[in-house]
Formats: structure tokens, sequence, C-alpha cells
């Protein structure tokens, strides 16, 4: 009760003023959300100065109008191949980028997520041109200085993450992803990673400490290459990340956490998906985000964080947790004590079922819609959450950390 009444407090004080970094995943995959107006005093309830769409939702872009929230919006998946042609790509950008600035701060363009964990050499061949093709159409439209161009990961593109020191990525992938990083160097666009302590915890729940992945008082774990004393799984998991990016060349590449979070109910299989740990997790995640604490690798580089996720999406596919994550429910209550004021929503909801988000005017025939969700949905079904990858790369860390912490006892 005493543990649970301090983080509580904890919540409290961490103002939305502090908390001026925080970022959120919004998505919409679901048929009971309240409309975007009435999401904006949502986000500002928490803090939340950056927002990451999975689309480009006309009238989510529009709702944050003049608010001073920052976006990264999304091209999904299945765009890639047509995202090729600099024609189309230019005309995209046109339409659900310029068209929304200045006065909607689009500061990113994310091309395709978790691409390169398909396997799938199609969508891997069409990344990268993606990328350049929306590249040169912020150039060519003079926005470039302001709109950076990315794509997501799945922590599930390192081969080796323990200890955090010997980070690498999948072989197979260092040719593809040193190309990506290199787009990065040159554009000054952030590389991101989603990962998820959950599932690490999750896969096995007897050996892997809680309190390590939930942030909570714990005595950690050392890197015995590095040294490097580490308190949670995700600080071991960025600084794999890090670490990985040397090994091919990159030392200073800015590496944003573009999804994390941890489900407030899942399947009786489903360990740790309750409530208060996800209160736990994401309370004391957005504590050291307002303390702008690095990780122990690069403990002066502020936390650019997107938590996972805005809402409980009831449409979403694969095991009860994936429709768990949200921060809030549909009706704008909060998922679970977050330590701020209750929001109370107008009535201005949605009503008719979304696979992905609200219905957007398509572009043109040979362009994808604004919104788009089929990219999302399947992201969902094969990311980093249920990847037979990821869950191989977490396992690794499990080990590590299971058996350091063995050594400490």
């Amino acid at each position: 009760m005493m543990e649970s009444l301090t983080l509580l407090l904890a919540c409290i004080f961490l103002s939305p003023v502090i908390v001026a970094s925080l970022g959120i995943n919004y998505g919409q995959i679901a048929d009971n959300l309240p409309s975007p107006e009435n999401v904006v005093p949502l986000v500002k309830s928490i803090g939340a100065t950056r927002i990451k769409l999975y689309d480009a939702d006309p009238k989510v872009l529009k709702a944050f109008a003049n608010t001073g929230v920052e976006f990264i919006v999304s091209l999904g998946n299945e765009y890639l191949a047509k995202m090729k042609d600099p024609s189309n790509a230019q005309s995209w950008v046109k339409k659900n980028v310029q068209a929304y600035l200045p006065a909607t701060k689009i500061t990113c363009i994310a091309v395709g997520n978790e691409i390169l964990t398909f396997n799938d050499s199609t969508l891997t061949d069409n990344l990268l041109p993606a990328m350049q093709s929306v590249h040169t159409a912020l150039v060519n439209l003079k926005l470039d200085k302001q709109v950076t161009v990315t794509t997501a990961h799945s922590l599930a593109i390192l081969e080796t993450s323990y200890p955090p020191s010997a980070g690498a990525f999948r072989k197979d992938l260092v040719d593809c992803v040193t190309q990506i990083v290199d787009f990065h160097c040159k554009t000054g666009s952030p590389f991101l990673i989603n990962a998820y302590p959950y599932f690490a915890y999750k896969g096995n729940p007897k050996q892997v400490s809680l309190d390590f992945v939930l942030f909570q008082p714990n005595s950690g774990i050392v890197d015995p290459e590095s040294n490097l004393h580490y308190d949670n799984m995700l600080f071991a998991q960025i600084d794999a990340v890090h670490s990985a990016l040397a090994s091919v060349g990159y030392k200073n590449v800015c590496v944003q956490i573009s999804e994390t979070g941890w489900p407030s109910k899942g399947d009786e299989d489903e360990a740790g998906a309750t409530a208060e740990n996800a209160r736990k997790y994401n309370c004391n995640l957005i504590k050291l985000i307002s303390q702008k604490k690095g990780t122990p690798m690069k403990p002066n580089n502020d936390l650019n964080i997107f938590v996972f996720a805005l809402f409980n999406e009831n449409q979403k596919p694969g095991p009860g947790s994936e429709r768990n994550y949200g921060l809030f429910k549909p009706d704008g209550s909060q998922a679970y004590p977050l330590g701020v004021p209750a929001v109370t929503l107008g009535t201005n909801n949605t009503s008719s079922p979304t696979s992905g988000s609200a219905t957007a005017t398509t572009p043109s025939a040979s362009l994808p819609p604004a919104s788009s969700s089929s990219g999302y949905l399947a992201i969902t079904s094969h990311s980093g959450r249920s990847h037979a990858h990821c869950k191989c790369s977490l396992l690794y860390l499990v080990a590590f950390i299971s058996l350091l912490l063995h050594l400490q006892c």
C-alpha cells in the first residue's frame, strides 16, 4: 500500500509543464473513440507534446492546429512501392503535410513500420527508396529543414542484445540498416526503435525481475564489458541499439523509442498484464523522461520516447493485451490512475466503426489514402510484440539478466 501511494504521489507531482518531452502514440483501430477535438484536452492533461500517428488523418491534424503539439505522421507499409515514384511522394507530401503547415506542427514522416523484420525482400527493397523519394519531395517543397523522414524498427533487428555493450544487428540486415542509418546522418533524422520490456517478462516471469522491467528499486545488473550499471531493462535495450549502431560506424545517431508501453489487461496466459503494473511502468517511465535522464551509455542524451498508446483499441487483433495498452479508455476516463486530473469529454465522439483511424479523403487513385489502416494492422500482428525474432532477441537479454542476478545472489 505504501509503495503504491508513493508512486501515485510521484506521478501527481509530474505536472504537464515538467514532462515537456513526452510523446504518445495515437492509434485508432477502434469503433468507439472520442473525436479528435475531444482528444486534445486528454493529450494536454498528461503533458504530452508529441504525437505519433499511424497515418496522416486530416481530422486529427486539423483538430491539433495551433496547439503546439508536434506530429510524426506515417505512411503504411503497403504503400512503399508507390512512394518510390517521386511524383507520388511529392503529391502525398503536398496533400498530407504541406497543407497543414504551419498551423499543425508536423516535424517528421515515418515511412513504413518494422519493415526489416517482416523478412519480405520486396518491402525491404522498397523501404529506403521510398524514404529517399519522400525526403526529395520535402526538399523540392522547401520543407526539409522542418520535416524529417524516418522509419521505425522492431528490436528484432538486433542479433545480439546482451550485454548491452555487445549489441549487434542481424548479419543479414547489416547492409540494409547501414544504408538507412547513413540516410539518417545525411538528413538529420532520428533512428526509431520499438522496445517492449513487457514481453521479456511475459516470456519468462519466473526468472525476469518484475522490478527490473517496471523501473522499480532493484539491485540491477552490471555489464561485464563496459562495467556500466543498469537498473531497468528498457535502458539496457536502448544501449544495445547504441552499441549496434557504433559497431557499424555510427556512434552519434539520434535514437528515439517510437513505441514502448505496458498492457493493463490481458489473457490468462499473459503474465504481468495488470493495471497496477501498467501504472508502475508508465508512471515511472514518465518520471524518468521528466528528469531528462539518459541511459548509462549516453547519460547526457535526453530520452526521446513515445508511450504506446493513447487509447485502448477494441478492434486490434491478437491477444487481449493488444487491446489494452491505452492510458485512456474510449470514454476518456483513465485506464488506471495517472496522477493527473481527469478530463470530462464533450459528446462529439466518433460512432461509426473504423479500422484504422477517421475516414479520410483519398488524394488520388494512384496514392494511398491519408488515413490507412492495413499497414498498422499488419504491423500489430507481426510487430515486436509478437515477432519470433524479437522474442529470440529479448530472451537473450533475459538469459543475461537471469545469469547476472543469479551471480549477485
